[in-house]
């Protein structure tokens, strides 16, 4: 049947997932960091999706599509619920689990770490766009979780460098606009991206890449990434 259906833009499209979380039946998800539409009887036409796109990449289209299927999407939503019973917010990286570690008694008394963060704020949201310690600065842009997660955080990471800190999950928005005018508007020498394992954790990668290109600026950039057991994965 010829009907009103989404039809999503790849070229377009930021990787945000804003879309996936809009759409209540299930019929949008991520392959490769773009937004895909996964099967045509699963979306109802209605365009939750469309508002929340950032970049327009989303709008509606009339092309036969088979007719929307309710009780298919009911069931698909049952399945999930199934599936992700055990996890707390129905997120991977926020499945409950111990990390059991053999840590061997110092025979001499544990130093204190100094800490190396150079300035105030740290929260990408908070911090000023044109601040003076930008000026030739390494900056690093890292997820909250990985300085809990990476041991030596500070002295392997920080030192020497800017720090800016978010959580793409849990913070409303998109960064790649705010960063985007601070390298932009900076004399910034390197960035360097520390992330989490976890998939939600993309957001603030791509952010970092969209702003590198929007910015127009030629910098050596690199992406750590931390297991949630505390390990750089190679």
């Amino acid at each position: 049947m010829i009907r009103k259906i989404i039809e999503i833009d790849k070229e377009k499209c930021n990787g945000c997932a804003l879309c996936v979380d809009a759409c209540h039946e299930g019929a949008i998800g991520m392959i490769d960091g773009k937004a895909v539409l996964l099967r045509d009887d699963y979306c109802d036409g209605l365009g939750d999706c469309l508002p929340v796109c950032p970049t327009g990449a989303i709008t509606f289209v009339e092309r036969e599509a088979a007719p929307f299927d309710e009780e298919a999407v009911k069931e698909n939503m049952r399945r999930k619920q199934e599936q992700l019973a055990d996890l707390p917010c129905g997120c991977p990286g926020s499945q409950s689990r111990v990390l059991k570690r053999d840590i061997a008694p110092s025979p001499t008394p544990i130093a204190s770490i100094e800490s190396q963060l150079q300035q105030w704020p740290v929260q990408i949201k908070l911090v000023p766009i044109n601040a003076p310690y930008f000026e030739g600065a390494n900056l690093l842009v890292a997820a909250d979780c990985t300085a809990f997660a990476y041991g030596d955080f500070h002295n392997k990471f920080m030192k020497n460098k800017v720090t800016l800190i978010g959580c793409p999950k849990l913070d409303a928005g998109d960064y790649s606009e705010k960063l985007t005018e601070i390298i932009a508007n900076n004399n910034i020498k390197s960035v360097t991206v520390a992330r989490m394992e976890v998939p939600c954790c993309g957001g603030i990668e791509r952010a970092v890449v969209t702003a590198l290109q929007n910015s127009g600026k030629m910098i050596p950039w690199q992406i750590v990434t931390i297991s949630t057991s505390g390990e750089i994965v190679e």
